[in-house]
């Protein structure tokens, strides 16, 4: 078998299984926080990660990202999302015995949700605590496709009740013959909750595929990096384009866009990038409509 007739099957094959899993189990997911994109640069560009991601973040987009990803480095994020939600993220990446290894948390938030009886003043209020764990591994299948995994440990608190279970991501990469363009696909959150009271909640389960080109302009300092992905949470029946592009002057300073397709509340992002030495600064801001404001994406991340 050729290496794009076994990239054809791969994805065939990721895309059939997260079928299967949806089809067992029916009605809409929860664990909205699994939603949420890791990296201000990624959400810039339209979180659009399963194409641009090629750092540590491909832990959280996919995981095949990291066989070949160079030196050690390690990602903090904070997210300040609208409806008073808070998320930080933490991410690194090493090698054990030549194998890549990277380790993401997602710790995320709702305080001081309010306990209505009857109009006026609440009764009380509680918090919503979301934690994710995984660990992440890629390794070279042939010189142009790579293949990974992670493995999630999740956890919910929703006033007195709680809940933990276990996710899983499988993802492809395919290094093109054209020098630039490369494919990638993925299924994320595999799995299952406990149940939480009376019910188990369904996690959302996605499939993504995506491309990515990047050149560099002849007689500039200046480089360009564009990609699209398809996006399916195969539980709610939603399906979206994300489209992100970047350009970067002299490997220092970079602006980024992106527009996501099919939501009610938000399309455009933008963002912008800054290297210091071993540091790198992104921030991402995310517009939303129907009066749910503004949300920020700050993240800073060392590369050994």
């Amino acid at each position: 078998m050729n290496r794009t007739k076994f990239f054809t099957v791969f994805v065939s094959a990721l895309f059939i299984s997260a079928n299967i899993v949806s089809a067992q189990t029916g009605g809409g997911s929860g664990l909205s926080f699994l939603k949420f994109g890791f990296g201000a640069r990624n959400a810039a560009m339209g979180d659009a990660g399963v194409a641009l991601a090629s750092d540590v973040t491909a832990l959280f987009y996919n995981p095949a990202r990291l066989a070949n990803n160079g030196k050690p480095d390690v990602i903090f994020t904070h997210n300040n999302w609208i409806q008073d939600v808070r998320s930080e993220m933490v991410g690194a990446k090493a090698s054990f015995l030549g194998l890549p290894l990277a380790f993401g948390v997602n710790v995320t938030s709702i305080n001081d949700i309010e306990i209505r009886t009857k109009p006026g003043a609440p009764d009380a209020t509680f918090n919503a605590n979301y934690f994710s764990g995984s660990v992440s591994t890629g390794f070279s299948l042939t010189s142009d496709i790579d293949i990974g995994a992670s493995v999630k440990y999740l956890y919910e608190n929703i006033f007195v009740d709680e809940a933990n279970g276990l996710g899983f991501d499988l993802g492809i990469f395919y290094r093109t013959p054209v020098n630039g363009l490369n494919i990638s696909a993925v299924v994320r959150n595999l799995g299952s909750m406990n149940t939480l009271r009376n019910v188990s909640t369904k996690l959302p389960t996605e499939v993504r595929a995506g491309t990515s080109y990047e050149i560099e302009i002849p007689g500039s300092k200046i480089s360009l990096l564009g990609g699209a992905e398809y996006l399916s949470y195969t539980r709610d029946n939603e399906n979206h384009i994300n489209l992100g592009g970047e350009a970067t002057y002299n490997h220092i300073f970079s602006l980024r866009a992106g527009y996501m397709t099919n939501y009610q509340s938000k399309g455009f992002t933008a963002g912008m990038g800054l290297v210091w030495g071993n540091l790198n600064l992104d921030y991402a801001y995310l517009p939303f409509k129907l009066g749910l404001g503004n949300a920020s994406m700050f993240s800073i991340q060392f590369k050994f």
